[in-house]
């Protein structure tokens, strides 16, 4: 794979950053871009000094070049979680939208294939359970997650338009709820709020009466399954996500023992449109790609609650 080259957008992100190390594990040239609203150089400051690596500071939603041949391009720009994408509602939408065009364009200047980060938020709070690929979700465009869930909707929308119209190579890959080292305490997530509570000896704050369900998959499968779709010939969009569904208050009593920490639960209300359920439907992933989640729960979340740790003790006045 050294002469191939892939630029990923969004690189200093969480799942970015994780998959530049996939890329450059793999042997690509990889070219990372991210306008760092949400992303932190921190992320990948290990590959700065590398041949393999190179970084722009670029918001995709305004321009975007690169010289000389492209292979393949990863979109996973935008804010990523509600704390952010009601914080910044119109780059969300923008970068969606105007930043979803300009790089099926690049594509389509430089004949590469196109992966494209869409989200199990497409289904909204969903009817169905768990969600298949060909559910249309129950999305409420004008409310406040709308903005996040309709510029992944029409995300997906204009990338099946480039497929279909000027035959791009495109991949979408719905992701449900990921986790691990790298994520941002203060991203407003079930997962870092709770460790990040529990290590900082806060008690743990449950929105509603915790009875709605999540699925968490570690963010080494989501790669492993991100890069097999990427390769794949499917153009059609596949969930990506663990079907080991928990409700959150299961799930904060998990991080409690996984800590040890003798904070109790808080219940707040719960913010609106939120999904009261959440479970991929696998299937088209373990047919097509031949993958599913290898990592337990348990599993993952110690390599994340030592980077926690880690980060917040780093982080505390000598």
């Amino acid at each position: 794979m050294s002469d191939k080259k892939v630029l990923i957008i969004g690189a200093a992100g969480f799942l970015g950053s994780h998959l530049c190390d996939r890329f450059v594990k793999e042997g690509f040239m990889v070219v990372g871009m991210d306008n760092l609203i949400t992303g932190s150089m921190k992320n990948i400051e290990h590959l700065m000094s590398i041949r393999e690596f190179q970084f722009y500071h670029c918001d995709v939603s305004k321009f975007v070049h690169v010289p000389g041949k492209l292979d393949y391009i990863l979109h996973f720009a935008s804010p990523a979680s509600p704390i952010d994408y009601l914080k910044m509602p119109i780059q969300t939408l923008k970068v969606g939208s105007l930043g979803t065009h300009n790089l099926l364009g690049l594509a389509k200047n430089k004949k590469s294939r196109i992966l494209v980060a869409s989200t199990s938020e497409v289904y909204g709070d969903p009817l169905v359970h768990p969600q298949t690929e060909d559910y249309w979700g129950n999305v409420n465009p004008v409310g406040p997650r709308g903005v996040y869930d309709e510029a992944k909707r029409f995300q997906e929308a204009m990338t099946m338009a480039y497929h279909s119209y000027h035959q791009i190579e495109t991949r979408i890959v719905r992701i449900f709820n990921t986790y691990g080292p790298r994520m941002r305490l203060d991203d407003g997530r079930a997962l870092p709020a709770f460790i990040g509570q529990a290590i900082k000896g806060e008690d743990l704050t449950v929105f509603g009466d915790g009875s709605q369900t999540r699925s968490f998959c570690y963010v080494d499968d989501l790669v492993e399954g991100i890069f097999r779709l990427l390769m794949s010939d499917y153009h059609l969009p596949v969930n990506l996500g663990n079907p080991d569904e928990i409700t959150i208050k299961q799930f904060a009593e998990e991080i409690i023992k996984l800590t040890g920490a003798q904070q109790k639960i808080i219940y707040k209300p719960l913010p609106t449109d939120d999904p009261k359920q959440r479970k991929p439907d696998i299937t088209k992933a373990r047919e097509i790609l031949g993958w599913e989640p290898k990592f337990s729960r348990a599993e993952g979340l110690k390599p994340t609650y030592d980077f926690f740790k880690q980060r917040i003790l780093s982080e505390k006045p000598v």
